[in-house]
C-alpha cells in the first residue's frame, strides 16, 4: 500500500475515533466504545504502514493534522460548533501546513 494513502486513511480513522469518543458517552456505551477502539487500532496500524516509507515527523504531523482539521469540520457540520472567521483561519493554517509538508517531502 502506498504510504501516503495509508496515512490519509489513518487520518480519516482518527476523525472516526474522535467522533466515537463523543458518542461513547465517556466510554459507558458498549457499541460506540467498541467501534472507537477498532478505529484507534486501525488508525495506528495504518500509521505504522505509512511510517515504513514516509519520514516520521512529516507523517505524524500530517496524521494529526488530518485528525484535527477533520474533527473541526465535523464539529461545525454535525454538532453546531462555531465557524467564526478566526476558527476558519486556524483550520486553513492547519491544512496549509499539511500541504506544505507533503510538497516538501521527498517521498
Amino acid at each position: 500500500m502506498n504510504g501516503w494513502l495509508a496515512l490519509f486513511a489513518a487520518g480519516l480513522l482518527e476523525i472516526a475515533w474522535a467522533m466515537g469518543l463523543k458518542y461513547s458517552d465517556g466510554l459507558t456505551r458498549f457499541w460506540p466504545t467498541a467501534a472507537t477502539a477498532l478505529a484507534i487500532l486501525a488508525s495506528f496500524a495504518l500509521m505504522a504502514v505509512a511510517l515504513k516509507s514516509l519520514p516520521f515527523g512529516t507523517a505524524y504531523a500530517v496524521w494529526t493534522g488530518i485528525g484535527a482539521a477533520g474533527t473541526i469540520v465535523v464539529g461545525m457540520l454535525m454538532f453546531g460548533e462555531s465557524a467564526d472567521p478566526v476558527r476558519l483561519l486556524c483550520l486553513l493554517l492547519i491544512v496549509a501546513g499539511m500541504i506544505g509538508l507533503k510538497l516538501n517531502s521527498s517521498v
